[in-house]
């Protein structure tokens, strides 16, 4: 398969814009999110210089990646760029169901020890950044970063702890439907959503909707028809992966973010 491996931010910058610049459509400075998740939000959407930390919960696996897809899939279904960092086992076909991009999503499995360095770079290209938060990140990078999110425009979603978000999104409950008595098959799920935060999100909020839904998120009514969702795996776009690349040699440095770039055969 053809490709090309480009090294460090100037990567990002010479394929994708930057966050900062205008939507060349709209000018707007909010990106959409799927209607049923507008509520949460003091904008109605992810406000460009914003930070939108999604809680992992108890246990961590609760639900929380299923809500970072679905804040991710109408940003990037209307052409922004999202990046998704430390999360190795992110379902690329769960999110091309879901509508994301593929084309237009770089993913960040392990980034390592310069994990503040990785997401900075993100920042100054990406319209979206998810990032998963390690246990060892301090306040003051904390800070630093929604600080250069700000700066550039660029939407933060930490995915985890993360204390001074604008909104912080969790999974306060769920359960799935479908199984009876030791027999048949699951079929839809119900989360409950919180919203906290700050300024004009002070006031808690929640909201039911279906994780993923019938191919997209929505809210749940008071009488729904049984639906089922498959998942399957989706070949659509192509996907892009950023990985740490160890240099070589007496004088080069230590460690390197490398973009690859998956093109035709």
């Amino acid at each position: 398969m053809a490709g090309r491996m480009v090294v460090g931010s100037a990567a990002l910058a010479a394929l994708v814009r930057p966050a900062s610049a205008p939507d060349p459509a709209t000018g707007h400075r909010l990106l959409p999110v799927a209607p049923e998740l507008t509520g949460l939000l003091p904008n109605r959407g992810l406000r460009r210089g914003s930070t939108i930390a999604v809680a992992t919960g108890q246990p961590r696996r609760s639900g929380g990646t299923s809500l970072v897809l679905a804040l991710l899939a109408e940003a990037s279904r209307a052409g922004s760029w999202c990046a998704v960092v430390g999360v190795p086992t992110f379902g690329a076909g769960a999110a091309a169901e879901l509508g994301i991009a593929l084309d237009r999503l770089a993913l960040v499995p392990h980034p390592g020890p310069e994990w503040a360095t990785v997401i900075a770079a993100l920042i100054d290209g990406v319209d979206v950044v998810v990032a998963a938060v390690p246990t060892t990140v301090s306040a003051s990078v904390a800070n630093r970063l929604a600080a250069r999110a700000r700066q550039r425009g660029s939407v933060l979603v930490p995915y985890g702890r993360w204390d001074g978000a604008d909104v912080t999104l969790q999974v306060v409950r769920g359960a799935w439907e479908g199984l009876g008595q030791g027999r048949g098959r699951l079929r839809r799920r119900e989360v409950t959503v919180s919203a906290r935060g700050r300024g004009a999100a002070a006031r808690p909020k929640e909201i039911k909707v279906w994780l993923p839904g019938d191919g997209l998120t929505r809210v749940i009514p008071r009488s729904a028809p049984a639906a089922v969702s498959v998942t399957g795996r989706s070949t659509a776009g192509r996907l892009h992966q950023v990985g740490p690349a160890v240099a070589s040699g007496p004088t080069a440095p230590s460690r390197r973010t490398a973009l690859t770039l998956v093109g035709p055969t």
